[in-house]
């Protein structure tokens, strides 16, 4: 286990709970920081209300996850039949988003070594400062390729299947710009969907987070920069045309025969 202490901020899916969990039996965490979503801007509202055409792009989205999601299925992938829930409790602090001044308060006051990330909205001003050595990330996708949102989504639709992957890499200002330090690629089955794939992707990438840890510890040095701009997919890209094509694609075999393993890559400077 490495010694290197931690702050981990992360949402509150069952993905998410997986991750903390298994980052702080890697390592020293010290709070464990979650958004809330309580704080939304009443001019946000306002303006949601006053547009019909984003109301509904919402309304179908929220629709769509509701039965993508049901029956709990995340959850029984990552905890099986145990109750998808924090290890430690105890260190979990809620905040209305991730840049709340009381994040940075929580912050100051432990001087992490780390800051580890994963399923939160974008770290903005003052907190990209902050961990003695650096704010790393869990991102969706192979960046640059695949920045942004719903990155395993795009890959499959993209007909490139064994681009669907996760990126561990540093938070900077960008959108999922910072030096890569490592592609993990999921073992990839016939029976695959996205979401099997992306959370397949997600419990090798904590895997190899917590490796990562322990190297980082002993004086390894990690990070490419990333010299191709790639692409950033955003929510509101996906479309009911984008997910008919997908599952045409999953009908007619894409995934059949091809025979690709868990696949680790990491990058040095």
């Amino acid at each position: 286990m490495s010694q290197l202490s931690v702050i981990i901020l992360c949402g509150q899916s069952p993905r998410h709970l997986y991750f903390a969990n298994q980052l702080c039996k890697a390592c020293k965490p010290l709070a464990i920081i979650q958004e809330g979503g309580h704080d939304a801007p009443l001019k946000k509202i306002i303006n949601l209300l006053f547009n019909p055409a984003k109301l509904w792009r919402k309304a179908w989205r929220w629709l769509r996850d509701r039965k993508r999601y049901a029956g709990n299925k995340e959850a029984t992938f990552f905890f099986a039949d145990h109750p998808a829930q924090l290890d430690r409790n105890d260190l979990r602090i809620e905040v209305p988003h991730i840049n709340h001044n009381d994040a940075i308060k929580i912050i100051d006051e432990h001087r992490p070594d780390l800051i580890l990330v994963f399923g939160t909205s974008l770290l903005k001003g003052e907190l990209l400062e902050k961990g003695r050595l650096g704010i790393i990330n869990l991102h969706g996708g192979l960046s640059p390729e695949y920045r942004g949102a719903d990155c395993t989504f795009w890959a499959l639709h993209n007909q490139e299947p064994e681009k669907a992957g996760c990126t561990l890499h540093y938070i900077n200002a960008g959108i999922d710009t910072g030096n890569i330090i490592a592609h993990v690629s999921p073992e990839i089955k016939e029976t695959d969907d996205e979401l099997t794939l992306f959370w397949r992707a997600v419990r090798d990438s904590t895997e190899a987070f917590a490796e990562l840890l322990d190297r980082l510890e002993k004086g390894e040095v990690f990070g490419a920069i990333q010299t191709d701009k790639g692409s950033l997919y955003q929510v509101k890209d996906r479309g009911l045309q984008h997910e008919k094509k997908l599952e045409a694609l999953l009908q007619s075999g894409m995934l059949k025969n091809l025979n690709l393993g868990k696949r680790v890559t990491w990058f040095k400077p």
